[in-house]
């Protein structure tokens, strides 16, 4: 069996060769440097091309492919770490060392004992919920449980408080905004109150963040647990975090090899660059709320269908194909419906996702073993041939990281609507390691939006233009 893992690595990095060799023409990007902060940029709705803030976390280079956590290459890291070394990668800028490692993984198992939440969380009907919706329910609960900020006493009492809305007056001041804008907090930081109990958390630094990503994990087994009928497991001490998320999630313990998958899948998704999730986790943590609040923000926007969802969506679309002979009659078909094919082309990526790269090997590799899952494999590859032929040369679409990643929960046994909480369970780590940066030198997001409306209406005038009801 450990000769299946060691092919695991050696698929991963067959990857990373084949990715070095497509994109050999474009050219490196130049070292980063530091902004020089005011700087100009080219904006689109939704604050399209906006930079918000730097970051040392993670980088993403479309057009070469690259997918980069702290200076590591993500092929580097998921051929070789564990998705544990890569959350305190993330969190601490540099990986552990054998004994921080150790510490940190017996944190994540003590933390995914969240017996008070789950029976809170049992209390309620999560079977009838949204997956997603139960998932931001549980963060919610483990903030009450595990922090103080739920408590009366727990209100903070900012002297400097800024009054409702007033962070807008600098930001609508034309023509640039005023020279020192009142949405600054020069040396403000969170404070523990007095009077509240030693054991409970602030939910402001890093403890909370290692308690938010074993307790996500948990959460999200408690959810799929519950939704099939049966009670919650307690972590297993043999397995890893990835072992115990498949476990506590089916009931059955993985093989080396799922356990392994599931690690690189984990590691596949933890960040992200400045997604649409992890700025409306930093946007709530900006605020001085907390990294509890932040977090469930940030399921919140990983609920909606155009930021996750998407591979639960590719996988249906294999199955509804029904073989891989369909292939080229169904694509046809799609494509004069102009029909979106899920799972390919992706909106920062020119090239092959390193992501999807990495996912496709893994897919195959659990479909050699798993009879049932092989005919959507095949389905998938004769799918990819198809449409990277075709909207690969015209538009430079190609694969992304949802393409695969359904088929490769489901070969373990994950039901496919527990697909984006898992993505939750993942970008976690990420969204924590950034709202960690960001309050360091943190200033609340406040864009401005631009007025189109009308001046000079009246009530008045309103109401005697509209006629009385009969």
């Amino acid at each position: 069996m450990s000769e299946n893992v060691d092919k695991i690595k050696d698929l991963i990095l067959e990857a990373a060769e084949k990715a070095k060799h497509d994109t050999a023409g474009e050219p490196t990007p130049e070292t980063p440097q530091k902004l020089e902060w005011p700087i100009q940029a080219t904006l689109g709705p939704g604050l399209e091309g906006a930079i918000a803030c730097e970051t040392n976390v993670g980088y993403v280079n479309g057009a070469k492919g690259w997918l980069v956590y702290r200076g590591y290459d993500i092929f580097d890291l998921a051929a070789n770490c564990t998705y544990e070394e890569t959350a305190y990668l993330l969190l601490h800028g540099e990986l552990p060392n054998p004994q921080e490692l150790h510490l940190f993984k017996k944190k994540f198992l003590d933390y995914k004992d969240i017996r008070d939440t789950q029976r809170l969380l049992m209390s309620f009907p999560i079977e009838d919920m949204h997956p997603m919706a139960a998932l931001r329910f549980g963060v919610g609960l483990l903030r009450q449980k595990q922090t103080y900020r739920d408590k009366d006493k727990g209100i903070s009492t900012f002297p400097e408080a800024v009054s409702s809305d007033d962070d807008s007056i600098a930001m609508e001041t034309i023509p640039m905004g005023e020279k020192t804008a009142t949405y600054v907090f020069p040396n403000q930081s969170y404070q523990k109150l007095q009077g509240v109990e030693t054991t409970l958390l602030g939910s402001e630094d890093v403890e909370s963040c290692y308690h938010l990503i074993a307790g996500l994990a948990a959460i999200a087994a408690t959810v799929a647990r519950i939704r099939s009928g049966h009670l919650p497991l307690e972590p297993d001490p043999s397995l890893s975090h990835a072992g115990n998320l498949l476990y506590m999630m089916t009931g059955r313990k993985p093989t080396p090899v799922e356990e392994r998958i599931m690690d690189v899948s984990l590691i596949l998704h933890a960040d992200h660059g400045m997604n649409a999730s992890t700025f409306a986790s930093m946007v709530v943590a900006s605020t001085l709320s907390d990294i509890y609040f932040a977090v469930d923000a940030g399921v919140a926007d990983l609920s909606g269908p155009l930021h996750g969802g998407a591979n639960e969506q590719a996988l249906l679309m294999l199955q509804e194909i029904g073989g891989s002979e369909n292939v080229n009659a169904w694509y046809k078909k799609a494509v004069s419906e102009k029909r979106k094919i899920m799972g390919i082309g992706h909106r920062v990526y020119k090239t092959y996702d390193p992501r999807a790269r990495i996912l496709g090997p893994m897919a195959e590799f659990l479909a050699k073993e798993n009879s049932g899952v092989q005919p959507l494999m095949e389905t998938a590859k004769a799918l990819e041939k198809q449409a990277s032929q075709d909207l690969g040369e015209k538009k430079n679409l190609f694969p992304n990281v949802d393409f695969y990643s359904g088929l490769v929960y489901h070969a373990m046994g994950v039901p496919s609507y527990m697909f984006t909480p898992l993505f939750a369970v993942s970008r976690v780590a990420g969204w924590t390691s950034r709202i960690l940066e960001y309050l360091d030198n943190n200033r609340i997001f406040r864009p401005r939006a631009s007025y189109t409306g009308s001046f000079g209406k009246s009530v008045q005038d309103f109401r005697q233009s509209t006629p009385a009801p009969n």
